[in-house]
């Protein structure tokens, strides 16, 4: 499955209301780390039917990161009916992200 990038607009639909637990990747296109980790990001979401991938750019989306406490990034948290499950900070390869998911 695609990585869909979701802001302000489509948060809710994409996030909140999917029916599907969903991986969001909070990001910056000037963070090292955030790059190394879209790499991972983008490979677990082509290996995987069971988890929605999204990717939030927090320069773009200011507000949302602030709502979350997104203090550091990469931060990744993992959502299941519309509630924050889990999270974590800094960069992680595929197989962890996909152990993270439960996969």
């Amino acid at each position: 499955m695609a990585v869909i990038k979701v802001n302000l607009e489509n948060f809710a639909q994409e996030v909140l209301k999917s029916e599907k637990p969903v991986l969001l990747d909070f990001y910056a296109d000037w963070c090292m780390p955030c790059q190394m980790m879209g790499k991972e990001i983008e490979a677990f979401s082509e290996e995987t039917e069971k988890v929605k991938v999204c990717k939030l750019n927090v320069d773009e989306s200011t507000d949302l990161a602030m709502t979350f406490g997104v203090m550091s990034i990469p931060t990744v948290i993992l959502f299941e009916n519309g509630q924050e499950v889990d999270r974590f900070v800094g960069a992680r390869e595929k197989e962890q992200i996909a152990e993270f998911c439960g996969e």
